[in-house]
């Protein structure tokens, strides 16, 4: 069952929203940032999404056969990680794309995810919100490119606080879902 990925890895949801939580606060805090920096902290934040997203999968790939789901959301944020540190000099609009094209593709997978948890946990509504919330921040992006990567650091800080904090949600959510398992079983 994927909530019993999604359970028995719960702390690494709770790391991806915390990751996602520090890049927010770091473009509101930091905001004389550089292109440069931006796109190597984009990177590592995407990176290391990716990362927490493919443990989880794999770990979890003998109870649910739909671990992919989650595997190709890691891929997808490790693949935009590992094209930002191979390009750091890649200009505000290309920066802004390689965002957009994150946040959907990932978006898309969460919503995926959570229809399918719709059957087996209470609270897959945070999974499938995050998802709307990536594809809609995405959607804007390609939007509104004139706007550049700079221009927009507010949005996509806020965007990322907003979507770590649905995460931390969503892991404790799964946190209490493994309680329940546990103390139902001694039972």
């Amino acid at each position: 069952m994927l909530s019993t990925i999604l359970s028995r890895y719960w702390w690494m949801t709770l790391f991806r929203g915390l990751i996602a939580i520090l890049f927010g606060i770091m473009l509101f805090v930091w905001p004389q940032i550089s292109l440069v920096s931006l796109v190597l902290v984009f990177g590592a934040f995407a990176f290391a999404d990716g990362v927490a997203n493919v443990v989880t999968a794999i770990g979890g790939r003998k109870e649910h056969e739909s671990w992919w789901v989650l595997l190709l959301a890691g891929l997808a944020g490790i693949g935009i990680g590992v094209l930002t540190f191979f390009n750091p000099a890649i200009t505000a609009l290309a920066l802004l794309f390689y965002i957009a094209i994150w946040a959907i593709a990932t978006g898309l997978l969460e919503i995926v995810a959570a229809v399918r948890l719709r059957k087996e946990i209470k609270g897959e509504f945070w999974l499938a919100l995050a998802g709307v919330a990536s594809v809609a921040f995405g959607v804007i992006l390609v939007a509104r490119p004139e706007a550049g990567a700079l221009a927009v650091l507010w949005l996509i800080g806020a965007y990322a606080i907003a979507f770590g904090a649905v995460l931390l949600i969503l892991a404790f959510k799964a946190r209490s879902f493994v309680k329940r398992v546990k103390s139902a079983a001694t039972v």
